[in-house]
């Protein structure tokens, strides 16, 4: 293969692009065809590959490499009952070549058949020297069936092959996972340990298994050894920094979070972390510059917002509060939980209208929450709209059935629109059940009978 020369370094190539601007037609033996089809390939020069290929079936029509990269361009194309035609001819001329059983195997999976996918790279594994791509193919193919017995076997099979094989470590881990076989995962990370200590990404795995078993002090330990293979590994600052914060040790947690700064681009989540844990030591103006930024970097990061906004309301700064949740919403309009936020802080401003249609909004979101019902119906008792008010307690029901605060505001609504008598009834139902609440019980005081 020409390895990425340029055409001026490769005289079959110059040689083939001359010959097309003269209309020549010249002989190259099949392997220059090979050589100039795979080069037109790499630099994805598909329409040339395919004149190649043309040309070098015309000169070597029964050659096995030329039909096979040929069935490569028109399994490119999505011509795969053409390949899958091809490929059969080919393993009639050639019934030992595994690139063969690759190819139609490829059709198989693509067509979600994997067990043919299957069939036909076992075949493949009967004629190959080199394994160890067809044992992870084989994994994947069981992943897409969900036999993570199987698929983990042929990771293991991989892993062991090559220790620094990390998509198959990867893969053998969630097989793990999924299996719940979370100390055979440490079992074979410390295997892999014992043959390559320095694996910052063995370290890293075993540190988040470590986790997931309640084993904090080995996690630390792992993430640690992690840093000290790769002191620019991100993923294990990261990683001890969420612990240390879960630990309660937030100082050294924010080490850690700006430790992995320094190693990588400007991160959202980072600063997130970093803004909380300033939040939790008492640093306003800290923690806010962190939520700030997280919320520059990545505009819909939803936490930061919601953070930054429960970090006003907090400080009873609403105004400020309705600044920032308007702001929020310009990127993260399907937010139910910034909805949410929207209806308290306009409802703590007195602005019901806006409050209604936070609510409304994250209803219409699928968030069926009782205090978004309730809420709603504050905010239009509140400036009187009491048929509403009653429309959309009847509603509340349908989700909340005999939901006491819900019957309550009924009650009022019925009261204030003249249906007395149903409004005591309903009232004197639940009257033992249900807190008044402070906000709307001056709204019908003569409905209250002590």
């Amino acid at each position: 293969m020409f390895d990425n020369l340029s055409e001026d370094t490769n005289p079959s190539l110059t040689k083939f692009e001359e010959m097309l601007k003269t209309n020549q037609v010249l002989f190259f033996d099949a392997l220059e065809f090979e050589n100039i089809i795979h080069h037109y390939i790499d630099f994805a020069q598909f329409n040339l590959a395919k004149k190649a290929i043309k040309m070098g079936m015309e000169q070597h029509p029964q050659n096995v490499e030329l039909m096979l990269l040929k069935s490569e361009i028109l399994l490119f194309d999505g011509a795969h009952k053409q390949a899958e035609d091809l490929l059969v001819e080919i393993e009639r001329i050639s019934p030992e070549h595994e690139e063969i059983f690759l190819q139609r195997a490829n059709i198989s999976s693509k067509k979600k058949d994997h067990p043919k996918a299957i069939q036909l790279l076992e075949k493949a594994l009967g004629v190959t020297e080199e394994p160890t791509e067809i044992w992870n193919l084989l994994g994947m193919e069981y992943l897409f069936l969900e036999d993570y017995i199987k698929a983990k076997d042929y990771f293991y099979k991989c892993v062991k092959e090559n220790v620094m094989d990390f998509q198959s470590l990867y893969n053998l881990l969630y097989c793990y996972e999924q299996l719940g076989e979370n100390i055979e995962a440490i079992n074979t990370l410390n295997n892999l340990l014992e043959i390559n200590p320095y694996s910052e990404v063995a370290w890293h795995q075993l540190g988040k298994i470590y986790l997931k078993i309640n084993k904090p002090e080995e996690a630390l330990s792992a993430f640690d050894f992690a840093i000290i293979s790769d002191d620019c590994f991100t993923g294990a600052y990261i990683e001890k920094g969420k612990l240390l914060e879960k630990m309660g040790r937030i100082n050294e947690a924010i080490d850690n979070y700006e430790f992995s700064l320094n190693f990588n681009d400007p991160n959202a989540f980072v600063n997130h972390r970093i803004g909380l844990c300033h939040l939790k030591l008492g640093n306003d103006k800290l923690a806010v510059r962190y939520l700030e930024e997280s919320i520059k970097l990545e505009p819909n990061h939803e936490k930061s917002w919601i953070a930054l906004i429960d970090f006003l309301i907090d400080s009873n700064n609403y105004l400020k509060a309705q600044h920032y949740v308007k702001k929020s919403l310009q990127s993260n309009s399907d937010s139910t939980a910034l909805w949410k936020k929207s209806a308290l802080i306009h409802f703590q401003l007195n602005f019901y209208e806006e409050t209604a249609v936070g609510c409304e909004t994250a209803i219409d979101l699928g968030d069926q929450d009782l205090n978004n019902w309730t809420l709603w119906m504050d905010s239009l008792m509140l400036v009187n709209d009491w048929q509403k008010a009653l429309k959309i307690g009847e509603q509340a029901l349908q989700h909340h059935q005999k939901t006491p605060s819900v019957l309550y505001r009924l009650a009022g609504c019925k009261f204030r629109l003249g249906n007395k008598n149903e409004a005591h009834l309903i009232f004197d139902r639940i009257k033992n059940e249900i807190k008044i609440p402070r906000n709307i019980n001056h709204l019908f005081p003569e409905l209250i009978k002590i």
